[in-house]
């Protein structure tokens, strides 16, 4: 049993195999969320401990930990009434998991010196699967002191923790992450579209074309999905299409346009735009083959 006391804030898809992979690894939980039953559903399942609100999850922990939708999100669990720099104890540790904007990271890791709280910011990748195997990869901004008194603390919930500097590095590396993914997730998608418009077995295809430098994470793990028809969240469309908004705000500031990004994004903008930004990313190649009509033959 680790004597660090945990305050986990955000129960939804990933956190709630989060807390498990720390409750697993013998760390003393506290949860909530905005949604009263998905705090209580975890607790049950993990043996954590519920908390109806902010304060009391945060009051009496060592590290507290949030992962939540959106920096505005972020922004309201921190810095809100009754939020964590309110109800924290000097000498916390915070860490925001959330994929969010660098700028408030560093915002936040400013005042946090200024109410004596240590801030970091650790975005995963890995989606659903990587945080109930506990395997997510974790890029770490801060201070590397307080790195490394959370390391234990990290390799509960991955396998690839990497510090990446000040505060904000660790956001910065996950928008590379996102640029990365939504190129290979695109790939992935058309593949499967040619082999199914020019008579190939998918899964043939992919397995033929997974083992050679086509291979990545996206054919690995998410193709199998795409092929069974299964859409549900690992990672949500509309957290990806925040994402890519992010990484376009840091490249307007430094005058500089990603086409294959802008591209991505705006296909997921359509799907969000017919109903389906609460499905998973995977869930792209509905759009190419066409609730409507096939997209790759109307292009």
């Amino acid at each position: 049993m680790s004597d660090q006391r945990i305050g986990f804030i955000g129960t939804g898809v990933m956190g709630k195999s989060m807390v498990a992979r720390l409750r697993h690894n013998g760390y003393p939980v506290t949860v909530c969320n905005r949604s009263i039953e998905k705090a209580e559903a975890t607790a049950e399942a993990t043996g954590a401990v519920c908390a109806g609100s902010i304060a009391d999850t945060v009051r009496d922990a060592d590290v507290v930990i949030t992962i939540v939708g959106y920096p505005s999100d972020v922004e309201q669990v921190m810095l809100g009434e009754g939020g964590v720099f309110e109800s924290a104890r000097p000498g916390t540790i915070v860490i925001d998991m959330t994929t969010s904007s660098p700028a408030l990271a560093k915002k936040l890791y400013a005042q946090g010196e200024k109410a004596g709280l240590k801030l970091l910011d650790a975005p995963v990748s890995g989606g659903d699967v990587g945080a109930k195997e506990g395997t997510l990869s974790i890029m770490v901004g801060g201070d590397e002191d307080s790195f490394e008194r959370c390391l234990p603390l990290f390799k509960a919930m991955g396998k690839n923790i990497v510090y990446m500097g000040p505060a904000g590095s660790g956001q910065h590396t996950k928008a590379a992450n996102q640029i990365a993914v939504a190129g290979a997730t695109v790939a992935m998608t058309e593949a499967i579209v040619y082999a199914e418009k020019t008579g190939l077995d998918p899964s043939t295809m992919l397995r033929a074309i997974g083992a050679g430098a086509a291979g990545s994470w996206q054919i690995t793990n998410m193709a199998p999905r795409v092929l069974s028809g299964d859409h549900d969240p690992g990672f949500f469309i509309k957290h990806f299409i925040k994402d890519m908004h992010i990484v376009e705000e840091e490249m307007a500031h430094r005058g500089t346009v990603l086409p294959m990004l802008r591209t991505v994004l705006q296909l997921y903008e359509d799907m969000a735009e017919d109903g389906d930004e609460d499905l998973g990313t995977q869930a792209l190649v509905r759009l190419y083959r066409g609730k409507k009509g096939t997209r790759s033959e109307a292009h």
